[in-house]
């Protein structure tokens, strides 16, 4: 059955600072990757759908497969890595490519990418609007404050004709980066995991599609617009401290990550609101 340990984002955060911290039941080398593969595989995961996926494959494939899975839900996207890096926890799975890059570039981490196993589109969303075109002069967007989601919100909007961006307009754009904008669109800049608790206090809002899900959202439904899955480089994959990529039960839990079971639980309990990805 789910045994799933919910922690909250203040106290992981200070948890993860502790140098010593350690996953329940095991015993990790901090500074290298570990060598140590007994004991369960701890996985750090933000609570839908990835702990969602994780739980079910710890209570329906693991044991077959000879894995003793472990999962703990982080509500934020820095401490997942931070606990990675400093091996509170043995893996992670929560994160896209262009969000891993950011991250060990300004944090000075080394996690790496094990397997992709689904995507989740980003979406506009609104309490007040039925469609981008009611969407008044001088609305207030919510768009997601960290470096990677708010360049991916901002070229959903361009995308479907809200904003141009300006030629070059990368991974790290920000309003500034706007070249047009012709509704006048105010953007306000709001944590992540927020985004879908602020859609009371603007006009609309980008929400990722983990916390659009967790906020009771139908991103297949739900959304004024949603970001395409073709080509897509923000695959959510399971990641690992560089070094680590060869734990058996890291391979394993790869292999089932990408099952025709997994794929089906998807599929059926996300109704296109999560893509697998292989």
């Amino acid at each position: 059955m789910r045994n799933t340990v919910k922690l909250t984002a203040a106290v992981l955060a200070a948890g993860a600072l502790t140098f010593g911290l350690t996953a329940c039941g095991s015993d990790k080398d901090s500074a290298s990757g570990s060598s140590d593969y007994s004991g369960p595989l701890v996985v750090a995961a933000s609570p839908t759908p990835h702990a969602e996926i994780l739980d079910y494959i710890k209570d329906n494939l693991a044991k077959k497969a000879g894995l003793d899975l472990e999962v703990k839900e982080f509500t934020d996207y820095i401490t997942p890595n931070t606990a990675t890096e400093d091996g509170s926890v043995d893996a992670n799975y929560f994160q896209n490519k262009p969000y891993l890059d950011d991250f060990n570039k300004k944090r000075g981490t080394h996690i790496v990418p094990v397997v992709t196993v689904h995507l989740e589109p980003l979406g506009l969303y609104s309490h007040k609007v039925k469609s981008v075109d009611a969407l008044k002069s001088g609305a207030t967007v919510a768009v997601p404050n960290d470096a990677v989601n708010e360049a991916r919100a901002l070229k959903l909007l361009a995308a479907n004709g809200l904003i141009t961006l300006k030629a070059g307009a990368g991974s790290e754009a920000t309003p500034q980066d706007i070249a047009k904008n012709p509704k006048n669109l105010q953007f306000k800049e709001v944590e992540a995991a927020q985004t879908a608790r602020s859609l009371d206090d603007v006009d609309a809002a980008v929400i990722n599609g983990n916390y659009a899900i967790s906020a009771g959202i139908k991103p297949a439904k739900d959304a004024l617009v949603l970001e395409s899955a073709k080509n897509s480089p923000y695959g959510n994959f399971l990641a690992v401290k560089k070094g680590n990529e060869k734990d058996p039960r890291v391979k394993k839990l790869a292999k089932l990550l990408t099952s025709p079971e997994v794929k089906k639980f998807i599929e059926d309990k996300y109704q296109g609101s999560v893509i697998p990805s292989f």
